[in-house]
């Protein structure tokens, strides 16, 4: 397991980024695979450090870990901020028109669709965001 700790700062994404390409390349993901998980990296990233820490600052840890086989990418999102499950919130309601649409919980609903798995637990003071996403088979 790989592991990056920055400050929760929207000017580090990039770091971030560059951090989980590499693993993803290392692993000869697909590049459909990858856009999937960038876009989801970045949601995840974004609002921890827009949200956790407002107004004060901290950090976040991303894991990235390829079980055994390598068929399972897993990245984790740690921060010690405000106790945020974004799970918690129901997915809107794609069917309506963006002006009719709750403003919010875009972002969280395309992560939860494009990974395999999307969990939250939060515990020993950290909020801990989990995303798993099968990169062969």
């Amino acid at each position: 397991m790989k592991e990056l700790t920055v400050l929760a700062k929207t000017d580090k994404l990039d770091e971030i980024m560059e951090f989980v390409n590499s693993e993803l390349e290392a692993a000869n993901c697909s590049m459909k695979v990858q856009m999937q998980v960038e876009l989801a990296v970045e949601e995840i990233f974004v609002n921890i450090a827009n949200y956790a820490y407002t107004p004060k600052e901290g950090t976040a840890t991303i894991s990235v870990d390829l079980t055994g086989d390598g068929a399972l990418l897993r990245i984790v999102f740690k921060d010690s901020g405000t106790p945020y499950d974004p799970l918690a919130k129901e997915d809107p309601d794609v069917t309506l028109s963006a002006q009719d649409r709750a403003i919010g919980g875009l972002g969280i609903f395309m992560t939860k669709k494009s990974m395999d798995n999307v969990s939250y637990e939060y515990k020993d003071g950290q909020n801990i965001l989990t995303l798993e996403k099968r990169i062969i088979g």
